[in-house]
C-alpha cells in the first residue's frame, strides 16, 4: 500500500517549486568533470561570437565611429536603413535571390551527390568526397572563375565565344549588370557544396541497414520509398545541420561579391547585406550603422532556420 501511496505522489501531486533548481545542480554535480572539459569551449564561444552578438544588438541603437563614445540615437538607424537607404534595398534584394536561389539548389546539389557517391565503392567514394569538398578549403579558390570569365579575349569563356563565332568582341562579364548577379549564383552553388556535403555522407553512412530489410518486408519496393521513409528520417539531425549552414552560407555571402565583382560592384548589382555592412562598418566607419544592418541579417538567419527546421521534422512523419 506505502509503495502504490508513493507511486501516486510522484506522479499527481504537485512538484516543489525549487525542484527542478535541485534536479539541474545535482545533474551538474554529478557531472562536473563533463561541464569541466566544456568550459573552454563554452568560454571562446561566449565571448567570441555570444558576446559580440549581444555588443551588436546594442551598438545598432548608437551613433559609433570608434573614435568617440557611443551617442544613444533609438531608432534612427533602423528607420534611415530601410526607408532612407535605396542601396540597402538593393542589397536585401540580391541577398534574397542568392539565399532563396542557391541555398535550396545547393542543398538538393549536396544531399544529391552524396546519395549517389555512398553507393559507390569504399576507395573511389573516399576520391570522390575528397574532390566535391575541396573547393569549400581551398581558399580563394573563386579566384579560378576570374580565369573563366576574364573580360578579354584570354578568358576561358571570352575564348570559346569568339573561336565560335558567338561573339565579336570579349564580353566584360563582372561589369555588365547582366551577368554580375547570375555569375555569383553560380560560384556560391560551387563552393556550398562542402560541409553539408559531409554532414550527408555521414548520415547516410549511420543509417542502419536492416531497416531497410524490414522495409522491404513491410512493403517499400523502390528506392524512391526506401528513401523518403526510412533514409530521410534516419538522417535528421543532418539534415538540420545541412539546412543551417546553407543558410548560413548563402545570407553570408560577401566576399565573392568584392572579389569577382568589385567593391561597390557597378550599379550595385552585385551588393549583398554584407557587403553594404563592410562598407559601413570598415569603410565609413559608422559601426553603429553597420551593427542595424548586421542585426537584421541576423534576424533573417535566425527566422529563416526556424522555417526550414520547421519543415524539415516533418520530413517523413
Amino acid at each position: 500500500m506505502n509503495k502504490e501511496r508513493n507511486i501516486f505522489q510522484k506522479i499527481f501531486l504537485p512538484r516543489p517549486a525549487n525542484h527542478r533548481r535541485n534536479t539541474t545542480g545535482s545533474l551538474m554535480k554529478k557531472n562536473w568533470q563533463s561541464y569541466l572539459l566544456l568550459a573552454p569551449y563554452f568560454m571562446l564561444f561566449f565571448t567570441f561570437t555570444v558576446l559580440p552578438v549581444v555588443m551588436a544588438m546594442g551598438l545598432s541603437f548608437t551613433h559609433f565611429n570608434m573614435l568617440q563614445a557611443p551617442q544613444w540615437v533609438g531608432w534612427n538607424n533602423y528607420i534611415r536603413l530601410f526607408l532612407e537607404n535605396e542601396t540597402f534595398m538593393i542589397a536585401l534584394q540580391n541577398t534574397l535571390i542568392i539565399a532563396v536561389v542557391a541555398g535550396p539548389i545547393s542543398y538538393v546539389l549536396c544531399f544529391t551527390f552524396a546519395w549517389i557517391i555512398n553507393e559507390m565503392p569504399p576507395k573511389i567514394r573516399a576520391l570522390m568526397t575528397v574532390v566535391f569538398y575541396a573547393p569549400s578549403i581551398s581558399g580563394n579558390v573563386f579566384f579560378v572563375w576570374m580565369w573563366f570569365f576574364s573580360g578579354d579575349r584570354h578568358g576561358l569563356v571570352n575564348g570559346w565565344l569568339l573561336n565560335l563565332g558567338l561573339s565579336e568582341y570579349p564580353i566584360n562579364f563582372f561589369r555588365d549588370t547582366r551577368y554580375i548577379l547570375p555569375l555569383l549564383l553560380v560560384v556560391q552553388v560551387w563552393l556550398s557544396l562542402g560541409v553539408a556535403f559531409l554532414a550527408f555522407i555521414a548520415g547516410l553512412q549511420t543509417v542502419d541497414k536492416a531497416m531497410y530489410e524490414a522495409g522491404a518486408m513491410d512493403g517499400i519496393s523502390n528506392r524512391w520509398q526506401e528513401l523518403w521513409h526510412i533514409t530521410l528520417p534516419s538522417m535528421r539531425p543532418q539534415l538540420m545541420f545541412g539546412a543551417v549552414m546553407q543558410i548560413t552560407a548563402s545570407f553570408a555571402v560577401g566576399d565573392i561579391s568584392m572579389t569577382l565583382a568589385g567593391f561597390p560592384s557597378v550599379a550595385y548589382a552585385g551588393e549583398t547585406i554584407v557587403t553594404h555592412m563592410n562598407d559601413f562598418g570598415w569603410i565609413r566607419f559608422e559601426m553603429g550603422y553597420a551593427s542595424a544592418i548586421a542585426v537584421v541579417l541576423f534576424a533573417m538567419m535566425i527566422g529563416t532556420n526556424k522555417a526550414v527546421q520547421h519543415l524539415l521534422r516533418r520530413v517523413g512523419s
